[in-house]
């Protein structure tokens, strides 16, 4: 059987590969997706994303989804509360519904671009092991069921761990020094009340010295918790994550002589807690121009998210990529050209916040670095509200 052939081949059907399906699909162009995924419903998604209306919200408006995004936002999802470790309010801010960066679930988000591609264009189940070029700018991609493809254009979407990068860039992601650990407090209101008082109606920033709770109620009423420690990269492998009490134990001697009711978004959680260390490319990470091949999203310029920009880039790298494309047809290595050009200089600013904004919510007197850059901003602080 010959080798199957793609005109445009994009690996990982993330946000930002999605969205680049999308734009193409818009303007009668085709691409393949191919995601390692069983199915769109394999795994959760995470947690709430806000969508910023000059990055995010723009490429759903160029995808022709920016309604049906709208009629799925969370209400009330961008009030801002800023907590110290003694659980006193040291900021408030409600949702009037005027702030540009209005959440969603990432769940829901994803299926949305699922759901507007054509049948066919996603390959679920097809994990790519590596790629090679053939010249003049066509690769081959080769897959983990012994099957390979050809492509006259290879976009890696395929998150921090890219099996595309390689082609591009020497560069892999260096841990922060900052981990996370995930939990999850279901039905709030009426079964963690104390939880969901603490947390309101949006977003929770509990802070102290080189550690806090960032947490965030969701469309479906749960509360989705990070806890964020500055620690070793190997601090989470001390924790036997198999044992959820010895975990929340292990986990919460960071947190001691904080207010019980902060600690109870560990200690009260339901289900497994999920370890996560914080990884990030160099700030201004970036590649000479190599035929027939580029990335976006976190394959990109993976950055701590600590900014809220992970996903917004993602989705506005799949947009413009998508609209370079079309704008230059026939000559791909132009549209590449102008879409790295934007990608690089965009992600660099963004990245570099993200980092600042790292070292501003667990400096030595937190949370008084969020307070006095919300007291700045002035009265809409979701606008200037560092993300997760």
């Amino acid at each position: 059987m010959p080798t199957p052939h793609h005109p445009i081949a994009v690996i990982g059907a993330g946000l930002g590969g999605l969205t680049l399906a999308r734009v193409l699909q818009v303007h009668g162009v085709e691409a393949a997706v191919f995601d390692l995924d069983a199915s769109d419903a394999a795994r959760t998604q995470g947690g709430m994303l806000d969508i910023h209306d000059d990055s995010g919200q723009a490429a759903l408006r160029a995808a022709g989804l920016h309604e049906q995004f709208l009629a799925q936002v969370h209400a009330g999802g961008q009030s801002v509360r800023v907590l110290d470790k003694d659980a006193r309010v040291r900021l408030e801010s409600p949702d009037d519904g005027t702030g540009g960066r209005p959440e969603i679930d990432r769940g829901d988000l994803r299926r949305l671009l699922v759901g507007s591609l054509a049948e066919g264009v996603i390959r679920w189940g097809a994990k790519v092991t590596g790629a090679r070029p053939l010249g003049d700018g066509r690769h081959e991609v080769s897959l983990a069921d012994g099957g390979s493809f050809t492509t006259d254009l290879l976009v890696g979407a395929d998150g921090a761990w890219s099996r595309v990068r390689a082609l591009l860039s020497d560069a892999s992601p260096a841990y922060t020094g900052v981990s996370f650990v995930e939990t999850d407090l279901p039905e709030a209101d009426v079964r963690h009340p104390v939880s969901a008082e603490v947390i309101g109606g949006g977003m929770l920033f509990a802070l102290g010295a080189g550690r806090g709770f960032l947490a965030h109620r969701e469309s479906d009423g749960s509360l989705h918790v990070y806890t964020a420690v500055k620690a070793s990269e190997e601090w989470l492998d001390g924790i036997d994550f198999t044992d959820t009490g010895a975990a929340k134990r292990a986990v919460l001697e960071r947190f001691d002589g904080w207010d019980k009711s902060l600690r109870a978004l560990v200690a009260d959680a339901e289900g497994a807690l999920v370890p996560r260390r914080i990884h990030a490319l160099p700030v201004g990470h970036r590649w000479d121009r190599v035929p027939g091949v580029t990335l976006l999203g976190d394959a990109a310029h993976l950055m701590s998210p600590f900014a809220g920009e992970g996903a917004n880039l993602a989705l506005i790298d799949g947009c413009d990529l998508g609209l370079a494309l079309v704008a230059h047809p026939g000559d791909t290595e132009a549209a590449l050209a102008a879409y790295e050009e934007r990608m690089f200089a965009r992600a660099e600013r963004s990245a570099a916040e993200s980092a600042a904004s790292g070292d501003l919510l667990f400096r030595a007197d937190a949370p008084q670095g969020l307070v006095d850059m919300f007291t700045a901003h002035g009265p809409d602080v979701s606008e200037a509200t560092p993300s997760v």
